[in-house]
């Protein structure tokens, strides 16, 4: 027999695969309840957002259903359909943002040492661009991700380019879209643009310590806004918006 290659799966898709082998056994049936997130951490001896991924990638397969404000139910298992390309390879969004958290924020650092009047106006054309959409949608990313870049690009290296582009660009994957339709909404748009324009006041200011824990708390505050629970509140939140 052939050797086969070591893969070095994601802990995230490890519970996935976890609790989709406990549905197909008949261990939770079609139409019940799973146990809650804080429960199946426990059990697990994972993080809590390690099981939020879990089970975001089973609603994907279309495996689970979230009902925000009661629980997640097991689905009837879909026809046989192929996943979106690539799904086992895809980063887990917590794991995305921290990363993003660690690298952006000594970017911003050192972009508040080096930055010229025409890096700050670029960071600016951003904002104005970003002030004129609706999110969620795709020009809001659009904007979104040229304010990243411009930051990064105030070091003049287009490594660190590149790589905040890309890890950008990861979030445009069926996970996160699953996790913005239920936790990003015109109010969390108009909080970050209030933490790019934080941001960008840091290193127009030349102050590199406030400009790098401005853009680690505007990271840090998305991965606490994925992690809400699937409670009450976001419940009553939603209701708060349709209703606006």
């Amino acid at each position: 027999m052939p050797l086969e290659a070591v893969e070095a799966r994601r802990l995230y898709r490890q519970v996935a695969d976890q609790l989709r082998a406990l549905i197909d056994s008949g261990e939770y049936g079609v139409g019940s309840r799973l146990p809650t997130e804080r429960d199946l951490a426990e059990q697990l001896k994972v993080s809590r957002p390690t099981v939020r991924e879990a089970l975001i990638a089973l609603e994907v397969e279309g495996r689970v259903r979230i009902r925000v404000g009661s629980g997640i139910y097991v689905c009837e298992p879909p026809p046989l359909a192929p996943l979106p390309p690539a799904t086992s390879e895809i980063e887990g969004p917590f794991e995305l943002l921290r990363a993003r958290e660690f690298l952006e924020g000594a970017i911003a650092e050192q972009a508040a040492r080096v930055a010229r009047p025409e890096d700050i106006a670029r960071i600016d054309a951003s904002l104005e661009a970003m002030a004129t959409v609706q999110h969620p949608g795709e020009a809001s990313m659009v904007h979104d991700r040229a304010f990243h870049v411009a930051v990064a690009g105030c070091l003049d290296n287009a490594v660190l380019v590149r790589v905040v582009g890309e890890l950008f660009d990861q979030r445009l994957n069926p996970y996160f879209a699953k996790l913005a339709h239920y936790f990003e909404n015109p109010s969390s748009w108009n909080a970050a643009l209030a933490d790019h324009r934080a941001i960008r006041d840091a290193i127009a200011a030349h102050d590199p310590d406030t400009a790098r824990e401005a853009m680690r708390e505007h990271l840090a505050r998305s991965q606490r806004r994925f992690a809400q629970n699937f409670g009450t509140q976001a419940l009553t939140a939603r209701a708060s918006l349709r209703s606006g």
